[in-house]
Formats: structure tokens, C-alpha cells, sequence
């Protein structure tokens, strides 16, 4: 191996090293072992290549220094050809055990990977709401991508690396050493005008790399959050894109000088260590030749010794950094088993109950909820802080108790921040309550299956929310199954068939992040038509008509009407015409009931919903003009 290709290799080490000391428990360990035990198999195979090609490596320098002595000998031709020949093989076997200590070292990384990312994934799926609401998604997402790499990077890489170099290293000591303890000797008092620089070179770099990785997540922040509609809305309108530009600009700037930095402090470095190591070899082939031409030693051994002094620096500076590189694997595995252990509030029973056949009743009975703390339901890494909020237990909710009966709309109107949407969240058991019931059907809803609740109740809120996928895709959330008739019938009752129709891909057509690219009825109308697809027997609207212009409204309740025939509804409305027809109304505010009736009754009774309804109709008579 070249001296230089060895300099790299050990700023290579120094500058991924990162130095943790916090203490790892056995529990911390025996987690990555269950992790790795799926994969043990291939990865004894994979240590066992890595001590060959180890071995392997020391063999190949201690062969080409006895070729040297069979010329200096002037033995037979066959025996210089054999031990080239032997080198051949032994340099195609290498190449080849490469290959397969390559393949073998991805098929573990990458299952390792799997294993870990689909961990992560299917454990956050199952948080309540309230993880998401409180969580960076970038934070999040970097759990998934660099700590689970990290994690797998402890045995792909850390592990033979080790291993190999550990090999290494002592075959090569001992080959040395029985060759000339002088030279040996020699070669490792120079070690730490290799190893030293490296280490301090190595610190400096990587504080370099970890400032540009920070202004480059900032950069991608800000491309991320400007370059979505909403964010592009917003700078055109507020954020002066002069100013946005200027401080990408500036961000750049200062990643291209620390590019610049970093190029010369590696060239410094790397030409300042190839100089060592030149010497390092003028010192050996001085000693190994002074000692040669005094007959203690042959010509073969002093380039034997030469050859085997690239092999000795490599493994040292490797090993002097394993105990880091270590400790930073398992910082990542103890990120990713962070996450892991965080237990969802919203759970299932063992034993799950399903929703009864037939039309469904839903019933509140003296429900009392509190938002949890954030230390109930999210990490300080995760939210980027240094201590998670503790507030939290205060009720939103106090002895909620009401009844729809199968068939029928309940309409829940009050001041904003009243708790009907906290109401409305509790039926899909987005949250639990904290005493009190919410049936369906009859049941306790944290009695029954995730899997019944879906299919049994339905919700559309006032965003509209699609993913930047096809229109058929979106539907398809709803029932996989369903054919291609089915879904042209869904978007007709929706009145969206004609709008689809005349798009140049139809079904196939992106709707944008968000869905973005339709209009808000238009999302509002695909949001029912997904709902009309799913066919469940409780719907729930949470300002489904919010925000939108008299045309679009009139479209979506023509809609809505399709969506409520026949089913249990429970509808959360600012807009009090969009509930006159209700069979009941209940007045929420402070997070409890304090009236509730039909339209008429609540106007006759002249309460609280009565000034509701004057507010927003202006009812009284007008104001006679002051003579």
C-alpha cells in the first residue's frame, strides 16, 4: 500500500471520529446484538474473509522479499517464477475474497439498515397526534437516514475494521520483528510523528465538515420551506426575496470558503505525512542496507521490511481511532433506540373487540380530557430543544356527555378554542380521555381494533389534506380495491367527474404537495369523494366548508349531502347555516356543554346560541336614525 494512500486513510479515520465518553449499558449492547442476530451468518463469514485478506496482505511483502533474494542468489529461474506466480495467485485470491468480504459487507449493512428504518418506521406510525404536532419532521426524518447509517456503519465498517487491522497489525509486528527487531523497532519509534498530526488535523477537519453540514441543513431548510407553495406564497408576499437570497447567498459563501479550507489543510496535511513516510522508508532501507552489507541481514528482508512498514502504519492509525469510531456507532444506535422506546400513549388491547354490524351509535359519556406534557409524548432531540416542556394535565374537556343515535347529525358549534375539535379527535382515538367514555356502537372505543375504527369512521377536517401523489392514488387511500368504476361514481357524487374528465391525465394527474394545485373546493370535494369510497358508517366533519367562497361551499355541501345520507354524522361548523338541519346541537364552550336542542329551540331559548346566530346574521331590527 502507498504511503500517501495510507496518510489518507489515516486522516480518513481521525476526521470520523468522533469523541463520546458517556457510558453504554449491557442493555444498550445486547439491543444491537438481537439487531445483528438475523444477520449472524453472513457476518462470521464476513470476519473470518476479513482475517484472510489480513493475513493475505502480510504475505504478499514477505513473498516479494524472498523473490528479491533468489535474484541476489541467482537461484533457478523457476523458483523466481513460481514465487511470482504464488504472488499472482495470491493477489487474485485477494481481489477476489474482496469481492466477496464487498458483498458480503453490504448485504449486512443494508439488511441492518432495513431492519432498523422499518423499526423506526412502523413504531412512529403508531405515536398519537401528539407526537407529530410537537416534532421536527426534519429531526425525525435524520433519525431514519444518518443515525440508523451510523448504526449500521458499526458493523459493515467499525466491526472488520477492527478486526482486520487488529490481524494486521500483530502478523505484520511479528513478521517485522522476526525479521530485524532493529528495523521494527525503528518503524514504531516514528508512529507518533505519523499518528499525532493525524489525530490533531483530523479534529480540525472535522470541525470544519460539522460548520458546512450545518449551513448546509440551514440551506435545505430554507430550499425546503421556500420552494413549497405555501412558502413561496408567503415570500413573495412578506419575506422580501431580496433579503431570502442574500442569506442563501451568504450561507453558500461561507460552505465554499470552508471547501477552500478544507482542500489546503488536506494538502498540507497529506504532503507533510507523505514527506514522514518517505523518511520513514530512507531510515528503514538506510538500517535494513547498513545492516545488509554487514551480512546480518538479506536484500530480500530489508524490502520485505519496507513493504511491511505500509502495512503497519495503516492498521495503528485505524485502531488508535477504533475506540471513537465505536462509541460514535453507538451513539447512533442509542439515538435510534431513543425513539424506539418512546411509548405510544394511544395503544391496542391484546384482544381487540370490532365494531358491531349494522348502523352505529356514538356516545360520549362524561368525558374529561388534558392534552399530555411533552414529556409524555416527545424527545428535547426531537422537538431541538434542551428540556422538553413539562406543562400539560390541564382539562380542555370537563364531563362531556352526549348521544347520536345511528342516523343522525350532532352539530357542535361554539367560540374557537371551545374543544370541539378536541371532541371530534377523541372518537378516532387520535387522543384517549382521561375519564369518562366514548363509545361506538356500544363499545369503548379503546376496546375496539385500529383496523374496525377505520373502517367503521371517517373524517374530513378543513384543510383537505392530499399527498403529492395521483388523484387515483389519493382515493385509493381509502380502499385499495376498488376498481375503476367505482371510483369515477365516488368523484360523481362528489361532483368532481366532469372537472376529472377534462384533465389531460385524468386519474393519473398530480395533485401537487398538499394538493396544492387544485382549488381549496376542489380538495375539499376529493377529501368527500375519498370518504364516499371508504363506505364507513360514521363521519365525522371538522369545518369541512371553512374558508371557502359561496360557489365552492355550495359545491362542497351538495357533496357532503352525499356523504351524510344514511350515516351517524357528527359536524363541527362556525358557519351556523350549515347546521339547521341537525337533530341536535350542542353548545360548546370551555370545553363544556352548556346548551343543547334544535335550531329552533336553542333561538327560542335566547342563550348562547342565539347570540351566535345574531352574530353572524345580524337578526335585529336596524338602529332608528337619530333626529
Amino acid at each position: 500500500m502507498d504511503m500517501e494512500v495510507t496518510a489518507w486513510m489515516s486522516l480518513h479515520h481521525a476526521m470520523n471520529a468522533q469523541d463520546d465518553r458517556r457510558p453504554f449499558s449491557k442493555a444498550t449492547l445486547r439491543r444491537i446484538a438481537a439487531f445483528a442476530r438475523p444477520h449472524r451468518r453472513p457476518l462470521y463469514a464476513f470476519l473470518l474473509l476479513s482475517v484472510v485478506m489480513a493475513v493475505l496482505a502480510v504475505a504478499t511483502p514477505v513473498l516479494a522479499g524472498r523473490v528479491v533474494n533468489a535474484i541476489v542468489d541467482r537461484s533457478a529461474t523457476s523458483t523466481v517464477v513460481g514465487l511470482a506466480v504464488l504472488i499472482a495467485v495470491l493477489a487474485v485470491a485477494e481481489g477476489g475474497l474482496g469481492l466477496a468480504n464487498r458483498w458480503l459487507s453490504a448485504r449486512i449493512g443494508e439488511g441492518l439498515i432495513l431492519d432498523l428504518r422499518t423499526a423506526v418506521f412502523d413504531h412512529v406510525q403508531r405515536m398519537p397526534v401528539a407526537f407529530f404536532t410537537r416534532t421536527r419532521t426534519g429531526a425525525l426524518v435524520s433519525r431514519l437516514n444518518n443515525d440508523v447509517i451510523g448504526a449500521q456503519r458499526a458493523f459493515s465498517d467499525t466491526l472488520s475494521g477492527v478486526v482486520s487491522n487488529l490481524v494486521t497489525l500483530l502478523l505484520t509486528l511479528a513478521v517485522m520483528v522476526s525479521i530485524s527487531w532493529q528495523v521494527t523497532l525503528l518503524a514504531l519509534v516514528l508512529l507518533p510523528v505519523f499518528v499525532l498530526p493525524a489525530r490533531r488535523m483530523g479534529t480540525r477537519l472535522a470541525g470544519l465538515e460539522r460548520e458546512a453540514a450545518r449551513h448546509d441543513a440551514a440551506m435545505s431548510t430554507q430550499m425546503t420551506e421556500r420552494f413549497s407553495a405555501p412558502g413561496a406564497t408567503l415570500v413573495k408576499l412578506f419575506g422580501r426575496p431580496d433579503r431570502e437570497s442574500a442569506e442563501f447567498a451568504a450561507r453558500a459563501r461561507r460552505v465554499r470558503d470552508i471547501g477552500v479550507r478544507t482542500a489546503m489543510v488536506q494538502h498540507v496535511f497529506i504532503t507533510a505525512l507523505t514527506m514522514v513516510s518517505a523518511l520513514a522508508l530512507a531510515l528503514v532501507y538506510g538500517l535494513g542496507g547498513w545492516l545488509s552489507l554487514r551480512g546480518h541481514l538479506d536484500a530480500g528482508a530489508v524490502v520485505a521490511l519496507a513493504l511491511l512498514l505500509t502495512r503497519l502504519y495503516a492498521p495503528l492509525t485505524a485502531l488508535a481511532s477504533a475506540r471513537v469510531e465505536v462509541m460514535s456507532a453507538l451513539v447512533s444506535f442509542e439515538r435510534v433506540f431513543e425513539v424506539l422506546d418512546l411509548r405510544p400513549l394511544v395503544a391496542e388491547k391484546p384482544e381487540p373487540r370490532d365494531v358491531p354490524d349494522g348502523p352505529v351509535a356514538v356516545e360520549f359519556d362524561g368525558v374529561t380530557f388534558a392534552y399530555p406534557a411533552a414529556d409524555k409524548v416527545s424527545l428535547a432531540s426531537l422537538e431541538e430543544v434542551a428540556t422538553l416542556d413539562t406543562r400539560g394535565g390541564v382539562d380542555v374537556l370537563h364531563d362531556v356527555s352526549f348521544r347520536a343515535e345511528p342516523g343522525q347529525m350532532v352539530a357542535l358549534v361554539g367560540s374557537s378554542g371551545a374543544g370541539k375539535s378536541t371532541i371530534a379527535q377523541l372518537l378516532p382515538r387520535l387522543y384517549d380521555a382521561d375519564a369518562g367514555a366514548v363509545r361506538l356502537g356500544g363499545v369503548d372505543v379503546r376496546d375496539l381494533s385500529f383496523a374496525s375504527i377505520r373502517a367503521t369512521l371517517g373524517m374530513v377536517t378543513q384543510d383537505g389534506h392530499l399527498f403529492h401523489e395521483s388523484i387515483r392514488a389519493n382515493l385509493l387511500l381509502a380502499r385499495p380495491e376498488a376498481t375503476e368504476d367505482e371510483l369515477w361514481d365516488v368523484l360523481r357524487r362528489a361532483r368532481l367527474d366532469a372537472l376529472i374528465a377534462g384533465l389531460p391525465d385524468g386519474l393519473d394527474t398530480i395533485v401537487g404537495e398538499r394538493g396544492y394545485r387544485l382549488s381549496g373546493g376542489e380538495r375539499q370535494r376529493l377529501t368527500i369523494a375519498r370518504l364516499l369510497l371508504a363506505r364507513q358508517r360514521v363521519v365525522i366533519l371538522d369545518e369541512a366548508t371553512a374558508h371557502l367562497d359561496s360557489t365552492s361551499e355550495a359545491a362542497v355541501q351538495e357533496a357532503l349531502a352525499e356523504a351524510l345520507d344514511g350515516r351517524t354524522a357528527v359536524v363541527i361548523a362556525h358557519r351556523l347555516s350549515t347546521v339547521r338541519a341537525a337533530d341536535l346541537i350542542l353548545v360548546v364552550e370551555e370545553g363544556r356543554i352548556v346548551e343543547r336542542g334544535t335550531h329552533d329551540e336553542l333561538l327560542a331559548a335566547g342563550g348562547r346560541y342565539a347570540d351566535l346566530y345574531e352574530t353572524q346574521f345580524d337578526t335585529r331590527p336596524p338602529l332608528e336614525p337619530v333626529a
